[in-house]
């Protein structure tokens, strides 16, 4: 099923998460799986593994939920190091396997990396190659609410999303954000420069202190005046921040919610206590 076929239906839901670098890795994956499918997700999202390092176990991961056959799968699909002939590759790789939906994007430079070292510099020229070779697929693309940490200019970063779009991008996938107010400001500012693809909200449960801090530092987002008073009263204490921190997520994606999203995605972190917790608390398909 392709997914811009759920999303002109209803909200969709569901889960995110990463190549594992070693085999232990994988076996926790593996039983954090069998517990996500008991929400039934739409899909589930597998990153591409920092900088293109991981693309081996990135597609034993594909391979596994695609096997399984209980939702969907989404690779991500990054343009560091990968020229026409490797992007043909993996893609008829993916067709093999029977997947439809694929997130295209440029993707982190590694250290010391002044350009992609691939054939493509930006995503939408990813986009454009994938849906000019591979039409069938469904591909989606990552925007930015707070704007793109690189970006000179919001109305840049519009612009590069626009062309996204134009180029076949059929929904967005919202990177990193906390502020409610920021990404309904930052929805109906697209809508007016004529991007009207459904959004999908990604949402970071706020778990550990540190691993908020420096993954909101690195995506050039903002922490709100709730989240930033919860690092400042347990930020020193994680069996209460986690507490804390679970309750705020779970009032995130009401909130959210309650502002229009077109999905919610959840990057689990290759956890499930803790996100079977949230998920519990908000009530998100609790009864079935």
């Amino acid at each position: 099923m392709k997914i811009s076929s759920l999303l002109g239906s209803r909200m969709s839901f569901s889960f995110e998460v990463f190549p594992p670098k070693t085999d232990a890795g994988m076996t926790n994956l593996r039983d954090a799986i069998d517990h996500y499918y008991d929400f039934k997700p739409d899909f589930i999202s597998c990153t591409y593994g920092a900088g293109g390092t991981n693309a081996g176990r990135h597609m034993e991961v594909v391979e596994l939920l695609k096997n399984d056959a209980r939702t969907e799968v989404m690779p991500h699909f990054t343009c560091i190091g990968n020229t026409r002939g490797q992007i043909s590759d993996a893609l008829k790789q993916y067709e093999s396997l029977g997947l439809e939906n694929i997130l295209a994007m440029r993707g982190d430079l590694p250290e010391g990396w002044e350009g992609t070292n691939g054939d493509f510099s930006n995503a939408d020229g990813l986009i454009r190659y994938i849906k000019g070779g591979f039409p069938d697929f469904c591909v989606a693309a990552a925007c930015y609410p707070e704007k793109h940490i690189l970006a000179p200019s919001f109305d840049s970063d519009i612009a590069h999303l626009r062309s996204k779009q134009d180029n076949g991008a059929e929904f967005l996938m919202s990177q990193l954000c906390h502020d409610v107010d920021a990404f309904s400001a930052f929805v109906e500012r697209i809508r007016w420069a004529g991007i009207t693809v459904p959004v999908v909200i990604g949402i970071m449960p706020a778990l550990v202190k540190d691993a908020i801090i420096r993954m909101t530092v690195s995506n050039g987002c903002s922490i709100p005046a709730e989240l930033a008073a919860i690092i400042g009263k347990y930020g020193e204490k994680p069996e209460e921040f986690k507490k804390a921190g679970i309750e705020y997520t779970v009032k995130q994606i009401h909130r959210f919610m309650a502002a229009g999203i077109g999905g919610l995605h959840i990057y689990t972190l290759n956890k499930w206590e803790d996100v079977e917790v949230i998920m519990n608390e908000s009530g998100i398909r609790k009864d079935i």
